[in-house]
């Protein structure tokens, strides 16, 4: 998250008390006392409850990343058939869960020739919506029976997104956007040592070894680059402390990208579980006075634009998610939510930077109308099939610690955060000085 949109994002807490303030029926006093102990009691306990999750899925999809090749993903998601977008959803399932790396690398698969169905619809929505860590998160947030929501309404949206490309846009659009896409931008390569992305025409540092050049962006990296660990099988790489130094290396990119994103969704669910009395809430959502299809339509349409207000994506969504399903939200309305993460303001502004005006708005208005879709569809199939959970079956807050499963596997998970963080620290491309990619260097 760009440290522009904070000024932006305290507005929003700032407004979150002023509704408080406002809507409360307490004294003053006693409203700001009770908000802040409900504030920071649902702030800690997210965290204590998701942090285990989030350190075993960031460490997994760091070994992915840095245990496997990308370089042929590409050619892989030229078409658009039911191939194509199956490799496009699972490229998307192992990789970065940050929004921005997402969009950065769906744009670069689209620069190199694969389908905007495969690449910015596949590949993209999966990469957030679909991977690891959403996913633990989701079930120890809102259990099992959202998760399972998020797997089928994911596959649903990624098949409407297809058809909208294939079917709806012009080829006339899509191929400008691409020209937009490969006239923006200038050449990169990756890393092999630390995974960053460098201009070849700009570093200093290369080096051939049997007919191919590797570029680096530091003199560290060069120095340390093993041609024949380039080629090893992942077996090798998890036997190894260069493979793990490598995951260490990824997976504190995915915290260097997500951390604050993070943050703020649990601190804004603090917020609003504190600072919101519930009687908003029950004036908000009502109940279907116009009868329960129409209720959902609107209420998925409101979780979208909510999503795309907060400025919060991917992982963070999930715990206000939960303040929003707990306060009345329906079912598929909190799928809409959180579907909308590709769709926030900083995005759809990249997306304008690299396609252009035309397609940046065909692209958002496409994901907010199969976020809404998929979002009805999805509440009144699990409406019938009776899988739609309790509101209390949320979790917003627990006040306690106790010495259960939580504390062991959080102990647990600090330990590996602590022996990642160490490994990468004593790494060959940190020891050289590299900086941590921002997300504007994610797509350069």
């Amino acid at each position: 998250m760009d440290r522009e949109e904070y000024p932006i994002l305290m507005l929003v807490a700032i407004a979150v008390i002023g509704i408080g303030i406002v809507t409360t029926s307490k004294p003053l006093a006693q409203f700001f006392v009770a908000g802040t102990r409900e504030f920071v009691s649902t702030t800690v306990a997210m965290a204590w409850i998701t942090w285990w999750a989030l350190v075993i899925g960031f460490a997994i999809a760091g070994g992915v990343e840095a245990w496997t090749s990308t370089e042929a993903v590409s050619d892989l998601l030229e078409g658009h058939g039911p191939r194509e977008i199956g490799y496009g959803s699972l490229f998307g399932f192992v990789s970065s869960s940050c929004s921005y790396s997402a969009i950065a690398t769906a744009k670069n698969l689209f620069k190199k020739g694969a389908s905007a169905a495969a690449s910015l619809g596949a590949f993209m929505f999966a990469s957030t919506n679909l991977v690891i860590e959403i996913g633990a998160v989701i079930v120890l947030l809102l259990g099992w029976q959202f998760l399972a929501a998020d797997v089928i309404g994911g596959f649903l949206l990624i098949g409407l997104m297809a058809l909208g490309f294939i079917y709806v846009v012009p080829d006339g659009i899509i191929e400008r956007a691409r020209e937009n896409v490969r006239e923006e931008g200038e050449p990169t390569a990756q890393d092999p040592v630390c995974g960053m992305e460098v201009n070849p025409e700009e570093t200093d540092y290369s080096t051939e070894v049997d007919g191919e050049t590797y570029y680096f962006c530091s003199q560290s990296c060069m120095e340390s680059f093993d041609p024949d660990e380039a080629n090893t099988t992942i077996r090798e790489q998890a036997t190894s402390l260069s493979g793990w130094e490598a995951l260490a290396d990824k997976q504190w990119k995915e915290w260097g990208m997500l951390w604050d994103e993070i943050a703020i969704g649990f601190v804004f669910a603090g917020l609003i579980a504190g600072f919101i009395p519930r009687s908003v809430w029950t004036s908000v959502f009502s109940g279907p006075i116009l009868g329960m299809p129409t209720y959902v339509v609107w209420t998925s349409a409101l979780g979208a634009i909510i999503g795309v207000a907060t400025f919060v994506c991917s992982v963070g969504n999930v715990p206000f998610a939960a303040v929003l399903f707990t306060n009345g939200l329906p079912f598929g309305s909190v799928l809409a939510y959180i579907y909308a993460d590709l769709i926030v303001p900083p995005i759809v502004d990249a997306y304008r930077e690299y396609y252009g005006t035309t397609f940046a708005a065909v692209l958002s208005a496409m994901i907010f109308v199969s976020a809404v879709v998929v979002g009805v569809v999805v509440h009144f199939l699990f409406a019938g099939l009776g899988l739609i959970p309790p509101r209390s079956s949320a979790t917003v807050a627990e006040v306690s610690i106790e010495l259960n499963y939580k504390m062991v596997l959080n102990v647990f998970a600090t330990a590996v955060f602590a022996i990642l963080y160490w490994l990468h620290r004593s790494s060959p491309s940190e020891s050289g000085g590299g900086e941590q990619p921002t997300h504007a260097q994610m797509g350069d």
